[in-house]
């Protein structure tokens, strides 16, 4: 899998509404056929900052959503609302899930 973890810092005027401004990229990439998830989470420490933890099934996924129509207009749409240009992690994982933290095992 492609595990993808990325941070958006979104103006403050636009931090609350972020997850509405969006909410159509996500829902349409939630739908491709490759995606395992695509997570939105908002920072404790910075509440203008949102983590997005994705994960595609493959290369020929991971592909598919950097070249589809969603992700273009987001490409237009979405960056006047941020402070700054993303920051990415992507690992390719021979995973397919979320592992269990065994150091943690709830019993």
């Amino acid at each position: 899998m492609i595990f993808i973890t990325a941070k958006f810092r979104v103006k403050a005027e636009h931090a609350s509404d972020w997850p509405s401004i969006s909410a159509e990229f996500t829902q349409a990439t939630r739908a491709e056929p490759g995606c395992l998830w695509f997570d939105w989470s908002r920072s404790i420490d910075d509440t203008d900052e949102y983590v997005l933890v994705e994960a595609f099934a493959d290369d020929d996924a991971a592909s598919a959503h950097v070249t589809s129509d969603h992700f273009k207009t987001a490409q237009q749409h979405l960056p006047q609302f941020l402070v700054e240009t993303p920051r990415i992690v992507n690992f390719k994982l021979p995973e397919t899930d979320w592992s269990e933290l065994t150091e943690l095992a709830v019993k």
